[in-house]
């Protein structure tokens, strides 16, 4: 019989199992990731992320640990249900606690279930809410191996939503400057005349890596992106203590972009990156720059990327002004399952009208691409 358990903290499972289940190097299923949220107490205690790590058949050679929390309120998901919370209450429902299977904060496509996948993963998901009560499961930014085998054992009271976000990809590429080539004239004077303001405003730019990355390095870019919250009045997520663990377990994984003004920091980005992926996270300035942020979140991000030879750049969510650097409309996936059935039509129906607009969205944000028409892509 199929064996169900739960685990509060990471910590408790042992590092060689966990390492063995993971397998890849996607950097943010890592053990070092994972329990870094957890000590430096992003996640659990008050925050509404409470770890409940699910693990199905562990003392066999066909365990599976899927990354989850239980969820009190719906920040720092990144696929957004606020409106079915609403519907809930409205109706006298309590939509929180809920499932969340995802990374906290990290609206970054990869594995979601690890190790081996059961062939009733659905089920498993849907006794997980009904044991411990909860109003559903929601699974975010699956990869497409975790979604297709989601899916092929999904029914109809499973939803997948789509939404848009803007990569890069490496099309063989033997420079930046090759990468330009392929633009529209237009649209190439415009990134060579962004990337040389930034030589014109005496800003210099440096890439760190793995143990090139000092404590203070991460302490003056914590300083950057603790900025970017205060301009908009809101709190981090995310505190120094987290991005110091992540200094220390993996740098290896990490890329820190500088930029300098008379030997000033004025801008920081903080990057992971693996054996064929750059995925751009966090980014801050003490000073505004014009065009800073493209340089610093984008085309160091893409020439790392050509130097290192890595097929893909996720930078980040929303952005619009991402299509004329070259960043193309791509979707992300999320799938969702709600205990209540009377809300299953009226969500399959959201989630089908919803799936009409992205697609168009994604047609649309394709024609603004700054490439030749006759680029293969």
């Amino acid at each position: 019989m199929q064996k169900i358990s739960f685990i509060t903290r990471l910590q408790d499972i042992p590092a060689d199992k966990w390492d063995s289940l993971v397998g890849e190097k996607y950097p943010f299923t890592r053990r070092a990731f994972l329990s870094s949220l957890e000590e430096s107490g992003c996640v659990g205690g008050n925050s509404g992320w409470m770890p409940n790590f699910i693990t199905v058949d562990w003392e066999t050679d066909q365990a599976t640990v899927i990354p989850a929390y239980i969820k009190n309120h719906s920040y720092g998901e990144y696929v957004f249900d606020w409106s079915w919370a609403d519907a809930y209450q409205r109706y006298g429902l309590a939509y929180y606690p809920k499932l969340l299977v995802g990374i906290p904060f990290t609206p970054v496509t990869g594995p979601r279930v690890l190790g081996h996948t059961p062939d009733n993963i659905v089920d498993v998901l849907a006794k997980v809410c009904d044991e411990q009560q909860l109003s559903g499961w929601h699974l975010n930014f699956p990869n497409a191996d975790t979604l297709t085998k989601v899916i092929s054992t999904s029914n109809d009271q499973v939803h997948t939503r789509q939404a848009c976000q803007f990569h890069w990809f490496n099309r063989d590429y033997l420079s930046f400057d090759h990468y330009l080539t392929h633009f529209l004239s237009r649209k190439r004077k415009n990134v060579l005349k962004e990337r040389k303001s930034i030589a014109q405003q005496d800003i210099d730019i440096t890439r760190l890596t793995g143990p090139e990355i000092s404590e203070l390095d991460i302490t003056v870019f914590y300083q950057c992106y603790l900025n970017t919250y205060q301009k908009r009045h809101s709190s981090p997520y995310l505190n120094l203590e987290f991005f110091q663990m992540l200094r220390q377990r993996m740098s290896e994984q990490i890329l820190l972009v500088l930029a300098k003004k008379d030997g000033n920091t004025v801008a920081c980005a903080l990057y992971f990156f693996d054996d064929k992926h750059l995925y751009g996270r966090y980014w801050g300035c003490l000073e505004e720059v014009q065009n800073l942020h493209f340089e610093v979140c984008y085309y160091q991000g893409i020439e790392f990327c050509i130097e290192q030879g890595l097929q893909h750049f996720d930078p980040g969510t929303q952005g619009e002004h991402k299509i004329s650097r070259g960043f193309e409309p791509t979707l992300t996936h999320s799938i969702h399952w709600l205990a209540q059935p009377e809300f299953h039509q009226a969500v399959g129906d959201f989630v089908e009208q919803e799936k009409l607009h992205i697609a168009a969205y994604q047609k649309d944000a394709k024609q603004l691409l700054p490439f030749h028409r006759d680029t293969d892509k």
